[in-house]
């Protein structure tokens, strides 16, 4: 077999394409005054569009961790557990996971924590005063949490049984072996997928307009209706989520470059 032209090497043709068509864009809307007025309403939507991705991803990643350490766990009953909270979650569409977190969940916790503070005389708390953005980041986190505790299973197990056994014999902790020799040589392993799992989230974040959470998406459905500009107005939502969308990407293949360049030296 003949080897094909290395992916690192290859000129961002497609950089250039969308860099292009961004200028373009871009042009459009400083010179244009309907799409300058798109974007100042849109740009209101940004903070919690980031907001929504930066503290899900964060749950996520935590409890995914957590999901992953129990699927390899010497206790049979926390790597069942683990397992099934995982083929569950990854069955059931994050939109539908959405919705029962925001309509089914929310009041069942709701209702649960009056249980279980009415001896102390507590105020009841009512289920609108749980607020929608959060719902949504609960589920995005439930959600995502089980397609990242397998990229962290799989990058835990990648790691050479071999060096787990000689720092065994070294007399480390189970701990320190897995802040010195396992969670470094995963984390590089992890970090192609764990990324794009992190620019999914960016779009993902969207879904949460379904509540009425006003991010870049539910702002662009209302200015839509209204000023009854699909065209201008969905091109500057494509607009600002393909920006930050490349600009992660970007970032995260700078980063793995960087990693693969250190771990040459």
């Amino acid at each position: 077999m003949i080897p094909g032209p290395s992916q690192d090497k290859d000129f961002p043709w497609w950089l250039v394409a969308a860099g292009g068509i961004g200028a373009y864009l871009f042009y459009r809307v400083w010179s244009d005054g309907i799409y300058a007025q798109v974007l100042a309403t849109l740009s209101r939507g940004i903070g919690i569009t980031v907001f929504v991705t930066l503290v899900a991803f964060s749950l996520a990643s935590a409890l995914g961790l957590l999901l992953a350490l129990g699927m390899q766990s010497r206790w049979l009953l926390l790597r069942q557990l683990a397992r099934f909270y995982v083929e569950i979650m990854r069955g059931i569409p994050i939109i539908v996971l959405l919705l029962y977190v925001a309509f089914v969940l929310a009041p069942a916790l709701v209702a649960l924590w009056n249980w279980a503070t009415a001896p102390l005389g507590l105020a009841e708390w009512r289920t609108r005063d749980f607020p929608l953005l959060w719902r949504a980041v609960i589920a995005l986190a439930l959600a995502y949490a089980s397609f990242l505790a397998e990229i962290f299973r799989a990058g835990i197990q990648a790691v050479d049984e071999g060096q787990i056994e000689a720092a065994e014999a070294l007399g480390l902790s189970r701990w320190q072996r897995f802040r010195h020799i396992v969670a470094p040589q995963a984390f590089r392993t992890i970090l192609p997928p764990y990324g794009n799992d992190f620019v999914a989230m960016v779009k993902d974040s969207s879904l949460v307009s379904v509540l009425g959470v006003t991010d870049i998406a539910q702002l662009g459905k209302v200015t839509a209706a209204g000023n009854f500009r699909y065209f201008e107005t969905y091109n500057v939502v494509a607009l600002i989520y393909l920006t930050m969308t490349i600009t992660l990407s970007l970032a995260l293949r700078r980063v793995e470059r960087h990693l693969r360049a250190r771990q040459g030296r």
